[in-house]
Formats: C-alpha cells, sequence, structure tokens
C-alpha cells in the first residue's frame, strides 16, 4: 500500500515538474495581473466616455433596471464584463497570432539537405558505369 502512495505521489511530482504546467502557472498569474489593467481601462477610461453617450458622466456600472418585486437587473456591471472579456480576447488573440507568425518562419526555412557522403558518392559513380556498360550491350 505505501509502494502505490510512494508511486502516486512521485508520478505527482513529476507532473507538477513538467514544463507545461510551469508555464501555464505563469500563463494565469500574468493574466490575472492583466485582468486588473484592462478593469481600469474600462472603468477609468471606457465607462466615463460611454456615460458621455449614455445620458451622463457617470461610469455604466449604475446603469440598472427596476424589476417589479425590489429586484434590479445590474446592465451596467454586465457591460462592463463583455467589455473585459472584449479586451481580454483581443489580447490574446493578438499574442497566439504573433506567436503563429513566428513559429510559421522557423518552420518555413527547412534545414538543407546534407551531402553524399564519400559512399554514395562511389555508389552513385558505380552505378552510372553499370548502366553505361549495360547500354553498350
Amino acid at each position: 500500500m505505501k509502494e502505490k502512495t510512494g508511486g502516486f505521489l512521485a508520478e505527482f511530482r513529476k507532473f507538477i515538474a513538467r514544463g507545461n504546467v510551469m508555464d501555464l502557472a505563469v500563463g494565469v498569474i500574468i493574466g490575472g495581473a492583466f485582468k486588473g489593467i484592462t478593469d481600469s481601462l474600462v472603468n477609468d477610461i471606457l465607462n466615463p466616455i460611454l456615460g458621455i453617450f449614455a445620458g451622463g458622466n457617470d461610469a455604466l456600472t449604475g446603469l440598472s433596471i427596476s424589476v417589479p418585486g425590489g429586484g434590479e437587473i445590474l446592465l451596467g456591471s454586465f457591460i462592463n464584463a463583455v467589455l473585459n472579456f472584449l479586451i481580454m480576447a483581443f489580447v490574446i488573440f493578438c499574442l497566439v497570432k504573433a506567436m503563429n507568425r513566428l513559429y510559421r518562419k522557423k518552420e518555413e526555412t527547412p534545414p538543407a539537405p546534407p551531402a553524399p557522403s564519400n559512399e554514395e558518392k562511389l555508389l552513385t559513380e558505380i552505378r552510372d558505369l553499370l548502366k553505361a556498360q549495360k547500354e553498350e550491350n
């Protein structure tokens, strides 16, 4: 029983140490930090501009619709979430497009084929001589 636990923990440790998991962790941390930037962009810059068109200089977060029975539909919060999503999706799209372009350039330049070895050159000469000899007969 102890052997299985050690095997499981060793397998888990190997899984965590793989590069893909570490890349994912770094991506999540950077994504969380970038979310703060997009939240600020939407709340501090875009909302006041959109508020001008919505009929006031207030941020759109205050935009809500009262529902009979005492509830409210927070339309402004939903618009903020959609704007945040669109900004994040656009940035990720641009990053993926740039990465694909880099990988495509690397793939387009295949290495030159290796020069034939001395043995291959000699075998080619023998083949050509045998072929010429056969045509003479």
